[in-house]
């Protein structure tokens, strides 16, 4: 049994109505949408059943799925609990490039709720951004707060940006298109920044 720390998802242990559930596992299935071909990258995988959702959904035409994490308990439950032929799970710091470029690049790469627990955070989007291919996408979420270097709700958290700050999150890489989207529960939408404030989390979807 690994540790539940009040933000950790383990579907195991969780009832059906679950919002936060609810919340990880619509995410996973939004961005196997996005995803075609080639080699995907789960970013701060966890307990792994995102990685397992992309590696069952998109079988047929992946390479393959790689979920990464810094927390060797996890990673052990990851690999026994959520195997699959298409998928692995490994141990690296997304914020030290040296501990990443032997994975390779990837075609697609899923960064969910791992933004705001960063401190290093201009090394991490660096990182991602290396790692992707060309004509790659990153699919990156993260939830809204008071904004950077302000006090937030959750212990965890460093921070929790704005949606402004968010639309300047990528200022300086080159994506060739950026479409925003947000999130409430199961449901995810464009961006509409008439209804903006209703919804806690944001969802990048970054084409390289």
């Amino acid at each position: 049994m690994i540790e539940d720390t009040g933000e950790r998802v383990i579907p195991e242990n969780m009832s059906i109505t679950n919002e936060l559930l609810i919340e990880h596992v619509a995410r996973y299935h939004f961005a196997v949408s996005f995803i075609e071909s080639g080699r995907v990258l789960d970013v701060a995988s966890g307990a792994g059943f995102g990685t397992h959702i992309v590696a069952k959904k998109k079988k047929k035409q992946i390479e393959e799925v790689v979920g990464l994490d810094i927390d060797q308990e996890v990673l052990s439950y990851a690999k026994k609990t959520y195997y699959h032929p298409k998928s692995s799970f490994h141990y690296a710091d997304v914020t030290d490039y040296e501990s990443l470029k032997s994975f390779g690049l990837f075609d697609t790469i899923m960064s969910f709720e791992t933004y705001e627990h960063v401190e290093a955070e201009r090394a991490f989007l660096t990182n991602l951004y290396q790692l992707l291919k060309p004509g790659g996408r990153l699919i990156l979420s993260t939830p809204f707060g008071q904004g950077r270097g302000k006090p937030c709700g959750s212990p965890f958290h460093v921070h929790q940006i704005t949606p402004e700050e968010f639309h300047h999150l990528f200022d300086d890489f080159e994506f060739q298109s950026i479409d925003y989207y947000v999130q409430k529960g199961a449901l995810i939408q464009r961006e509409d920044e008439k209804h903006l404030a209703h919804y806690p989390l944001g969802i990048a979807v970054c084409h390289k």
